[in-house]
């Protein structure tokens, strides 16, 4: 008898982490060796942000839910080892920011992720 000991990804708890600005709990759905790519208007595709390691993606994560603003997670996918939402974002002057983020996942945690965002001008 072979026993599947591969992990399922919480997409819902990590939708929940970043709507409660809860970085611990975010880094906690990150694998130790995760990788996320980052575009927008500074970081173009050309040459985007790159995060290597969880001490790279935590200082991110930790800036981002230490900002005032609000995130909701709007559209959710997951589909065996991969996954995607969208979220938009909204500080207290009203200016917003809109992220997609696609995810590739390994053993139930995200091995790499490129979120695409763009801000109010």
């Amino acid at each position: 008898m072979t026993t599947d000991t591969t992990r399922q990804f919480d997409l819902a708890a990590l939708a929940r982490a970043i709507e409660e600005r809860d970085a611990a709990a975010q880094l906690e759905l990150f694998d130790d060796a995760a990788e996320v790519t980052l575009i927008d208007r500074a970081n173009p595709p050309g040459s985007p942000r790159v995060l290597a390691g969880k001490a790279a993606i935590r200082e991110w994560i930790e800036d981002v839910c230490a900002r005032d603003m609000t995130h909701r997670v709007e559209l959710q996918l997951l589909d065996g080892d991969r996954a995607a939402f969208s979220e938009s974002c909204r500080y207290p002057d009203g200016a917003g920011v809109m992220c997609a983020a696609f995810m590739e996942l390994r053993d139930g945690r995200v091995a790499r992720m490129t979120g695409v965002q763009a801000w109010d001008e």
